[in-house]
């Protein structure tokens, strides 16, 4: 059982012979080896492996990318994408890091324009919640 540095709770593990489609979501920290085709949300930290592929939409409060990211990725505090890491998409964060070699396709936003959107993401969701209930 693998625990959380942070919180004390368990990590979600996807393995790396794992296929997942739809909507991950957890509390907790999230580490993915296999393949994910869909949404990814957490309230924890996201370490994708050096084999680990995302497709889809992510948003998590810190992530350590060393694998493939084909998504746009929402990062409240700290995204690092290490030497192995390739993302493609657009990127919301409010810090970032970036190791020598990866590769990184797309759009990135980052400080203080970070807060304005996720203030109307809220907003938005907030929105479609009330339409919805």
């Amino acid at each position: 059982m693998l625990k959380s540095t942070d919180k004390q709770t368990e990590v979600n593990s996807i393995a790396k012979q794992s296929k997942i489609e739809g909507t991950f979501s957890s509390d907790g920290d999230v580490r993915i080896d296999g393949y994910l085709n869909g949404a990814l949300i957490t309230k924890g930290k996201l370490v994708l492996g050096p084999n680990g592929v995302i497709s889809g939409e992510v948003d998590c409060t810190n992530a350590i990318i060393a694998g493939e990211v084909k998504a746009n990725i929402r990062v409240k505090e700290l995204l690092t994408l290490k030497s192995t890491s390739r993302l493609s998409g657009e990127i919301i964060v409010g810090k970032l890091a970036i190791e020598p070699g990866a590769i990184f396709t797309g759009k990135c936003s980052m400080g203080a324009i970070v807060k304005e959107i996720n203030k109307k993401m809220e907003e938005n969701i907030s929105d479609k919640t009330a339409k919805a209930g």
